[in-house]
């Protein structure tokens, strides 16, 4: 299971890479690095967890051709910056290591995302949490609003207690990119259950309507594809609070996958799934019966969007008897919808009618 590491943790897993590539090296053998393949063929179902997690399928990365070769010294480098950081009690943006490779001659990035997925290897590989490596993305994290109370410690090391409803402003407390004890604290809260909703019209939308206090729930703005930080704080609440999650998305393939990586996890951190995912998390809607049921404005599916749903069908974290009509539905109808598209019968429509009736088939209403 992932677990925050210490410092000595952190720089013995990571001395731990190296030495496999010493160790090839000193027996005349090109250097590896072995991780588990990345890709939804390994991820199974692990039922004790309740989230998906790369199986035992491993890939070996050698130094057998320039390619392979690059990688490793990349690996070196980034490994050699972590521990720089680490003594130096300083921290880094994924972006800010992508521009630092620039000093590295052969071993510089040609991507950012080159630079982010070996941040990601190294995760695997070490099994530390790219905290434990003081790097950070440049996105924020949610958006949140509602009667919920936390401590957060500033720059300065001072705790601060802020109610995500009474001590901010329409747009919510921003959820920052660390939100672990040392730095995040849920206190107490009088809600019910927690919204997570994609598009940041949605979530003006209910915030303006008072949907937060009517219905007693947290609501929360994903931003889209949710931040790792998101998904943790989603699952800290839901686990230390005892609280429900429902998650409102836009009605589409791309949604659905938004859906997965909040419950189940996403392929790209399958390593550290239980960390991130919210097993009992329930989604909500825009389903493929909604489309019909409520008449709504769609659009007609592209190849891309088929291709996806085809692909979900046979994706470990769509096998539910239910996703599988789900998704079935949406290719025969062909079409899909946003959650803008309630507003056809009025922008009070999604609170008074669509989410009461959804939430009173959960036993939230």
């Amino acid at each position: 299971m992932a677990v925050r590491r210490t410092v000595e943790e952190t720089k013995e897993a990571l001395h731990d890479v190296v030495t496999e590539m010493y160790d090839k090296i000193i027996k005349g053998d090109p250097p590896t690095m072995t991780l588990p393949v990345r890709t939804k063929n390994n991820i199974g179902f692990d039922k004790k967890l309740g989230v998906y997690k790369y199986g035992k399928k491993k890939s070996i990365r050698d130094a057998t051709s320039l390619g392979s070769a690059k990688q490793l010294l990349r690996a070196l480098h980034v490994i050699e910056f972590i521990e720089e950081m680490i003594d130096a009690e300083k921290s880094s943006t994924l972006r800010e290591m992508y521009y630092i490779s620039e000093g590295w001659g052969l071993g510089k990035f040609s991507s950012q995302n080159e630079s982010n997925n070996l941040a990601e290897d190294l995760e695997v590989v070490t099994n530390c949490l790219r905290e434990d490596f003081k790097l950070r993305p440049e996105e924020d994290g949610a958006r949140m609003i509602g009667n919920l109370t936390l401590r957060e410690r500033n720059r300065r090391g001072q705790w601060m207690e802020i109610n995500a409803r009474d001590d901010v402003g329409d747009s919510g407390y921003g959820v920052p990119y660390n939100v672990e004890e040392e730095k995040i604290e849920l206190m107490h809260h009088d809600i019910d259950f927690i919204m997570a909703i994609e598009t940041g019209g949605m979530f003006d939308r209910l915030v303006e309507n008072g949907f937060d206090e009517e219905y007693r729930c947290g609501l929360l703005h994903l931003k889209g594809q949710p931040a790792r930080s998101t998904r943790r704080i989603i699952k800290r609440m839901s686990e230390e609070w005892d609280l429900p999650v429902v998650v409102f998305l836009d009605g589409d393939p791309w949604s659905f996958r938004i859906f997965a990586s909040i419950a189940y996890g996403a392929i790209k951190t399958a390593h550290i799934s239980e960390y991130l995912a919210t097993p009992s998390a329930t989604y909500l809607g825009i389903t493929a019966d909604d489309i019909i049921a409520y008449d709504l404005p769609s659009d007609d599916l592209s190849s891309k969007d088929k291709d996806a749903l085809e692909a979900e069908l046979t994706d470990p974290r769509f096998a539910d008897g239910w996703w599988q009509e789900q998704i079935k539905m949406m290719l025969d109808i062909g079409k899909k919808a946003e959650q803008q598209s309630l507003a056809k019968y009025g922008l009070d429509f999604v609170t008074e009618t669509y989410l009461p009736e959804k939430l009173a088939t959960l036993g939230l209403g």
